[in-house]
């Protein structure tokens, strides 16, 4: 577990973007402020916390100085008291969902900018770097219950250091397609590479991508595009020699990996795909222990031009979209046990998500490569959480 320096300068504090979510209770007999609430859950998470019990034992260890820089106000008596679990789950429950992702996005997307800066090497820092983001979906499905069923998250995330940048509930994951342009309206696209699987190849929504968004796209296609699929396969691969290879052991596997590409040209009737620059084909060799190798070819089309990527980069972004399982989803079900949770009422599980995206794309852009170490050596002090979200440790005098 290695953490990047914690400069109060260099992370940003989270408090101003949680006070845009506005607040679902009435005016009437609050004692604690949404965002102090909000915060208490956002340290706990990052400490660990799985469930909305966990959540509220975060500050019930939390002592009374860290709960004044948290915003929890102080009685009469002069006790401060962190929320009970049963308030905690009715705001979570009542919390405007798409408030609670955009405050969330918009803050890791500035942390993930910053990160992305620093780690630059001054001798490539004027070489244009192009951002890298996969749309893809996830079910949580520990909120299944017998009368309605499993809420589905679809998320845009970078790759490489893993944040996730805006996150929408779209019912089931036949409703992927119809959410792929309000997820992705309100980013800043221009000149990013966008990557998503077969599911979301819909040729309405790459032309939006493209002309409106100003961005790139990678696009996997499988027989759900029959046309453009059979007009991939049908290329001249074979007369075409490997541009780059790759190859690895994990899990007691091995794999490796070619990518072949190949022009397409407008003048030869191009392909039924809109905007295809280049037809891309990765072969990949699987070898299981004690299994026979397998082996699978898939195709993909890009609106890079050959002069504006390398097989290379686009190998490393075809990989990274399939690595967001384990970087980002993988996770949030073991680290957080995310497809345990039985929580299910309102906005609660997809609240929960979102506070579980804060915790992993703020350790992720700080150096943590072991986010389950990490938050392990966090939770034993409670006070090592407020740094990591760019909250110092003196309380504001007014309001305390």
């Amino acid at each position: 577990m290695k953490l990047g320096p914690l400069d109060a300068g260099l992370v940003a504090d989270l408090r101003p973007y949680l006070d845009s979510v506005p607040d679902p209770r009435s005016r009437r007999g609050r004692w604690y402020s949404l965002t102090a609430i909000l915060l208490v859950c956002a340290c706990a998470v990052v400490s660990g916390a799985k469930s909305i019990d966990e959540l509220a034992e975060w500050g019930q260890r939390a002592s009374t100085t860290l709960l004044a820089v948290i915003g929890i106000r102080r009685h009469l008596l002069r006790w401060r008291r962190t929320p009970s679990p049963a308030m905690i789950g009715r705001v979570l429950g009542a919390v405007d969902g798409d408030a609670l992702d955009q405050a969330v996005g918009a803050y890791l997307a500035d942390r993930h900018r910053a990160a992305t800066e620093r780690t630059v090497a001054p001798a490539t820092s004027t070489s244009r770097q192009r951002r890298v983001i996969a749309v893809d979906g996830k079910a949580l499905k520990g909120s299944a219950r017998l009368t309605s069923a499993r809420r589905h998250l679809l998320s845009a995330v970078t790759h490489g250091t893993v944040v996730t940048l805006a996150q929408a509930e779209v019912g089931a994951k036949t409703n992927e397609t119809t959410h792929f342009r309000p997820l992705l309206a309100p980013l800043d696209l221009a000149d990013a590479v966008v990557t998503f699987d077969a599911l979301h190849s819909v040729k309405a929504n790459i032309s939006w991508l493209v002309q409106d968004k100003k961005a790139h796209y990678i696009a996997v296609i499988k027989t759900n595009q029959p046309t453009a699929h059979s007009q991939l396969a049908a290329l001249p691969w074979r007369d075409i020699a490997v541009q780059h290879t790759a190859s690895g052991s994990a899990h007691g596997r091995q794999e490796s990996r070619s990518i072949k590409t190949c022009g397409i040209a407008d003048e030869l009737g191009g392909i039924a795909f809109p905007h295809a620059r280049l037809a891309i084909r990765v072969h990949r060799r699987r070898k299981q222990s004690g299994k026979r190798e397998t082996r699978e070819s898939v195709y993909a089309v890009t609106s890079l031009d050959a002069h504006q990527t390398s097989p290379r980069d686009l190998a490393a972004a075809i990989r990274g979209h399939w690595g967001v399982e384990n970087s980002s989803h993988h996770i949030r079900d073991v680290t957080f046990a995310e497809d345990a949770s039985t929580v299910h009422t309102g906005t609660a599980p997809r609240a929960m998500a979102t506070l579980r995206n804060l915790a992993i794309g703020a350790l992720k852009t700080l150096g943590a490569d072991n986010i389950a170490k990490t938050t392990r050596a966090i939770r034993d002090n409670p006070e090592r959480a407020l740094p990591l979200l760019g909250i110092t440790s003196n309380p504001d005098a007014p309001g305390t």
